[in-house]
């Protein structure tokens, strides 16, 4: 049994058996109450899952066990002379607990390396594909062909021990993310240099190869890509990719499975799409303009005009967050660092000093600040990378980490079925009678 393993295996069983006590002793104990409007609001803030890897403060933003993006970027490994945390650290930390050594992360690196082989049959199902396939649906079509390679369906299949879930669940996770930035990265060569991937190197760490295998070796670029898969990673459970993959991997569904739903999830507009509209919203406001340095009265007109015609301002608002994202601010640092003279990182900032006054003065925006959708695309521009719509698959590339994180421990934690009570209008309307 591995390092990282063992350790998840002894931290969980202790966590199990907690979970247990806390059952026995206070299980018929309410925490929430639900509302009229929650209950036909998307479940709003309904307190009702378990999902230990992060948790959301509206006003703090995402804590990863307990520590917060600034204090990942200090605390968590990085590569030599590097200034931005390495993902393998984050895993690191949502399997165990712990912030890892850089022994731990370097380990990590290579076990990844070493599971990263991508079965042929995965690429010419994605060669068979309409060459205007969207990227989203390519990524999602290709985790679930993985499915084969599931030992978890194959275990369970041949009869396996309730307890022992975790440990196929574990393997399946480590072997799918290891896989994951070969598939995304033959998706972008494929779909838009009808080329193969760069060759992968195995001194290199996960997001750096990930960097390099989409045909990029700047030394900044890998930097971002260190930094942007550490940040999308997770954002607690409740949000729609991450609960998709506990609801379907409730069904004892394979990680390959599950993840393929949440990644279809998060292809959504209101998820993970949001970031290629952003910089969709930004290039036709420059178009319309003629300008790549307008005014800040012409981006506050330009806002205004979007509002009028009854659509939103694309990566502004958030369903729980009530400050500006720390996702976006750590962009924006790393723009401060390395590109602050590019004129839509300028456009980007001068619409986070604009939009929340706009949104603020409406009185009707519960969250006006940006979220991390709201810088993320000026850049990737920057570096070359202007394929809006295969942003979303760099976010999934990131999210396997969290939520595959989480599916480990649902399965370790014996966590059972989810199956929420639904109710009908009819039901509902005579409850409320008889208030």
């Amino acid at each position: 049994m591995d390092l990282l393993k063992e350790k998840f295996y002894q931290k969980s069983q202790t966590a199990k058996a907690q979970i247990r006590e806390i059952l026995k002793d206070h299980g018929s104990k309410k925490v929430d109450e639900v509302k009229v409007e929650q209950l036909i609001g998307g479940m709003r803030s309904v307190k009702s899952m378990l999902w230990d890897t992060s948790s959301l403060d509206p006003e703090e933003g995402i804590r990863f066990r307990g520590y917060n993006i600034p204090q990942l970027r200090e605390l968590l490994p990085r590569v030599p002379g590097g200034k931005e945390p390495l993902p393998e650290g984050l895993f690191w930390l949502m399997m165990t607990g712990e912030i890892p050594t850089e022994e731990n992360v370097r380990w990590l690196s290579a076990e990844w390396f070493r599971r990263s082989e991508v079965p042929s049959y995965v690429y010419d199902t994605l060669r068979n594909l309409p060459k205007d396939t969207h990227p989203m649906t390519q990524f999602s079509i290709a985790i679930l062909a993985l499915q084969n390679e599931s030992i978890f369906a194959k275990k369970y299949e041949e009869g396996m021990n309730k307890n022992d879930y975790w440990d196929p669940m574990y393997e399946d996770s480590m072997n799918m993310i290891a896989k994951l930035p070969k598939i995304a990265a033959f998706i972008f060569r494929h779909t838009y240099f009808q080329d193969d991937i760069h060759a992968p190197d195995p001194a290199t760490d996960w997001a750096g190869n990930f960097a390099k295998m989409l045909g990029y070796d700047n030394r900044d670029f890998l930097a971002l890509m260190r930094l942007y898969l550490t940040i999308h990673a997770d954002h607690e459970g409740g949000n729609a990719s991450a609960h998709t993959m506990h609801l379907i991997g409730s069904t004892l569904s394979d990680v390959y499975y599950s993840f393929s739903g949440s990644m279809n999830a998060l292809a959504g507009p209101l998820h993970g799409l949001a970031n290629q509209e952003v910089i969709k919203w930004i290039f036709e406001m420059v178009e319309k303009l003629g300008t790549n340095k307008p005014s800040k009265d012409q981006i506050r007109q330009y806002i205004l005009d979007t509002l009028d015609s009854g659509k939103v301002v694309p990566g502004y608002g958030h369903a729980v967050l009530r400050q500006p994202d720390p996702r976006f601010m750590a962009q924006m640092r790393f723009a401060q660092d390395n590109i602050k003279d590019d004129p839509i990182v300028q456009i980007v900032w001068d619409l986070f000093e604009i939009v929340p006054e706009v949104l603020g003065g409406l009185g009707k925006v519960k969250n006006p600040w940006p979220n991390v959708d709201a810088h993320s695309g000026s850049l990737l521009v920057h570096y070359g990378m202007n394929q809006y719509n295969y942003y979303t698959v760099l976010f999934g590339v990131s999210r396997a980490l969290g939520v595959s994180a989480g599916l480990c421990w649902d399965r370790a934690l014996g966590l059972p079925l989810e199956r929420p009570k639904s109710i009908t209008t009819e039901w509902l309307s005579d409850f409320l009678k008889n208030q």
